[in-house]
């Protein structure tokens, strides 16, 4: 599918800059980017593997210092006290 789209000249610059860093053609790198904007809207973006390494690694790196908590803090009364 063709589109075309008005955008600033410093936004194209900008765009040709970085497709040029990655190694592809403006085209290509903006069909990408357009691509990738409307995965995330939509909730269905997915990660690679290594991505999802990395985002577990992150969550995990201080999780030493978070302190355990007693298994009555987990219990059903501890956790509805405040219902019938």
């Amino acid at each position: 599918m063709n589109l075309t789209i008005n955008i600033k000249p410093e936004v194209r610059a900008e765009l040709v800059r970085q497709a040029a860093a990655h190694g592809v053609d403006l085209g290509d790198y903006a069909a990408n980017l357009l691509e990738e904007a409307t995965q995330v809207t939509a909730g269905s973006r997915k990660l690679t593997l290594e991505q999802l390494d990395k985002a577990l690694e992150e969550m995990a790196q201080f999780s030493e210092k978070i302190p355990s908590l007693p298994d009555e803090a987990l219990s059903g009364e501890s956790l509805y006290r405040d219902h019938d």
